[in-house]
């Protein structure tokens, strides 16, 4: 008996650990009591009534990121191209994606697929290519609309690859090519006109500075031609002022030497003979000049006379002393 009870108690107590449920953090639990929705659980510790109640569904409220395969489509003009899409969403209402549909990542994948097809039929081949945020704009609107109802919200879509036929890609390498060759000469030319004009601008301005310093060492040329005249002159000028000062100066003095001479030898008192000495000491100066005719006033004839006479005998002496 004993033995029975404890089985009931050992049964009793993991129905009741059973009953007891922990919903994880970013998680949500729809409960159904009698098969019929009851709850949605939040984060935390719940209570379930023992055969009553049970768990639906666990629905993770991260956002979750879906890799779908490549799928084919046409373009506008006719191009069959494989196209895979990545699909970020997250779900929003875990009531509606338990009950709103019954395999929610097939049916976001195969809306995705013909959604892709609508708008890549609407584009030719060059702009799906280069048409890429438009595209993953226009896909991320219609589905986020259309799985509203399945309670969940589609964040983002992005296109991972476009892969077109191998042919086509064999033509969009060689037009690249050529595209970057014509770019390339088109860029050389450019190069080559631009290091032309620069080289004529250049030596447009050379020749300019060049006559410009010809022009400029004229001017100074003439300039320091015009200040050496000038100086020149100047000099010319003072060195004449100079020499009119100096003959002043030197008839000045000997003016005032003759006059002091007169005024000494008025004091002096001198006899009549020193005074007739004094002229025919005049009268020597006077016949070292280069006159023909000398007028001898009377009062120093006998004088000069005297004089001749002194110079015969002085010469005579000297020629029987040679």
């Amino acid at each position: 008996m004993e033995f029975v009870l404890a089985a009931i108690a050992i049964v009793i107590l993991i129905i009741v650990i059973k009953c007891i449920k922990i919903v994880p953090q970013a998680h949500v639990f729809v409960i159904e009591r009698l098969g019929t929705f009851h709850a949605e659980w939040q984060t935390g510790m719940h209570l379930m009534i023992p055969f009553v109640d049970r768990v639906a569904g666990k629905v993770s409220l991260k956002e979750k990121v879906v890799d779908f395969k490549p799928q084919p489509v046409i373009t506008k003009d006719n191009v069959t191209m494989q196209i895979d899409t990545v699909v970020f969403y997250q779900v929003i209402d875990a009531k509606q994606y338990i009950y709103g549909v019954e395999r929610p990542l097939a049916a976001i994948e195969n809306l995705s697929a013909t959604t892709l097809r609508n708008i890549i039929g609407e584009l030719e081949l060059d702009a799906t290519l280069t048409s890429r945020d438009v595209i993953n704009t226009k896909i991320t609107a219609i589905l986020d609309q259309a799985t509203d109802r399945w309670g969940i919200k589609v964040n983002r879509v992005e296109l991972k690859n476009i892969l077109p036929p191998r042919e086509i890609q064999d033509a969009m390498e060689k037009q690249m090519k050529a595209e970057r060759e014509r770019r390339e000469k088109i860029l050389q030319a450019e190069g080559d006109k631009k290091s032309q004009v620069l080289v004529a601008e250049g030596e447009k301005e050379s020749q300019i500075l060049r006559a410009q310093a010809k022009k400029e060492a004229q001017i100074l040329e003439a300039e320091a031609q015009k200040q050496a005249m000038i100086l020149r002159a100047d000099a010319v000028r003072e060195q004449k002022i100079l020499e009119a000062t100096g003959e002043a100066q030197a008839i000045e003095l000997v003016q005032q030497a003759l006059a002091e001479s007169l005024v000494k030898l008025n004091q002096a008192a001198p006899s009549e003979k020193v005074i007739q000495l004094k002229a025919l000491e005049s009268f020597a100066k006077v016949a070292d000049g280069k006159a023909t005719k000398i007028i001898i006033p009377s009062e120093i004839q006998s004088l000069a006379g005297l004089a001749t006479g002194l110079q015969a005998i002085t010469e005579k002496d000297d020629a029987v002393k040679q």
